[in-house]
């Protein structure tokens, strides 16, 4: 693990939670040639982030060995925040929580140096709420596996300067992502409320015993979701014809589900206790071997994914 000298003349970054996003938000900036401090409070968790960080470097394609630029300590006032060039908040998604390490961040961070939030539904202008330099806090949203999703949201909220997301942006676009601008502050962001507009009709047609979820998996990945990594959709409604999509749209929209409350099948597995792979339960059973395999699949393919994309830059 490195020292605050090591790495000297690299530029710095500060990552603040070391959980799955915060290891993986690291690994980015280390692959760029950048020196991490990371903020874990819980010392026992060290190895572990550690072992993360190199594992995710490598899926980068990128020498593990870069985690010697990775320093952690456990608190904010251990951090060195004189030459910090950016900072990415990681911590759970709780909104006290986060109000917490701002009101901190507003405090220790030197001016001008922007602050980004990697929450993926809590408002900016919610979180910096009382913040003195709120102008230079703004979302920065990654998307796990957040090292293989190139995807990244810069949200400006009510009270973010312009330019500090046009700093956030170059910054990661430098890094290799792709930043994906979002103008107003508005719960979900951009990618999270397609996804959920999404989410909300496939939980309905299982509900409705329209389909299974295998098959719902099948529909997407197989069909027309298979098109989105060469297009997105309004793109590739332009390319399929405009005047097609608005029949379809006027023939389908009255029967899809506009439901204001998640699906009962949703909230019966979650009150269960049965939530994926965590639980070893959702929709089917997950034996840890199986769903040690089925992540492993699932990142290899993101994978191969990202470097076709990555292709066409």
């Amino acid at each position: 693990m490195a020292t605050e000298a090591e790495g000297e003349g690299a530029r710095h970054a500060v990552v603040i939670g070391q959980g799955l996003m915060g290891c993986d938000i690291a690994a980015i900036f280390l692959a760029g040639g950048w020196r991490v401090t990371g903020v874990e409070p819980e010392r026992a968790a060290w190895p572990r982030c550690l072992d993360r960080v190199r594992s995710s470097l490598a899926q980068l394609g990128a020498d593990p060995e870069k985690v010697e630029h990775l320093f952690l300590v456990a608190a904010l006032e251990e951090v060195g925040f004189a030459d910090a060039a950016c900072v990415v908040e990681a911590v759970p998604e709780n909104l006290d929580l986060k109000r917490r390490v701002f009101a901190e961040l507003d405090r220790l961070v030197p001016p001008g140096v922007p602050i980004g939030s990697n929450s993926s539904g809590l408002r900016i202008t919610d979180i910096a709420e009382g913040c003195a330099t709120r102008s230079r806090m703004a979302n920065l949203h990654f998307f796990l596996p957040a090292h293989l999703v190139p995807g990244v949201e810069v949200v400006r909220g009510e009270h973010t300067d312009p330019e500090t997301c046009d700093r956030l942006a170059a910054i990661m676009a430098a890094l290799g992502r792709k930043p994906i601008r979002v103008a107003r502050d508005v719960p979900g962001f951009l990618a999270n409320r397609i996804q959920h507009a999404l989410m909300r009709e496939a939980f309905a047609v299982i509900d409705q015993g329209l389909a299974t979820a295998e098959d719902v998996d099948a529909a997407v990945r197989y069909a027309f979701g298979f098109r989105y990594v060469a297009a997105g959709p309004i793109l590739q409604k332009e390319l399929a014809g405009l005047e097609t999509q608005l029949a379809a749209a006027r023939a389908i929209y009255p029967t899809l589900c506009n439901d204001t409350e998640p699906s009962p099948t949703l909230a019966r597995l979650v009150a269960e206790g049965k939530l994926g792979t965590k639980s070893g339960e959702g929709f089917r059973p997950w034996p840890p071997e199986v769903a040690a395999r089925e992540r492993e699949r699932y990142e290899r393919v993101l994978l191969a994914a990202a470097k076709l994309l990555a292709e066409e830059e």
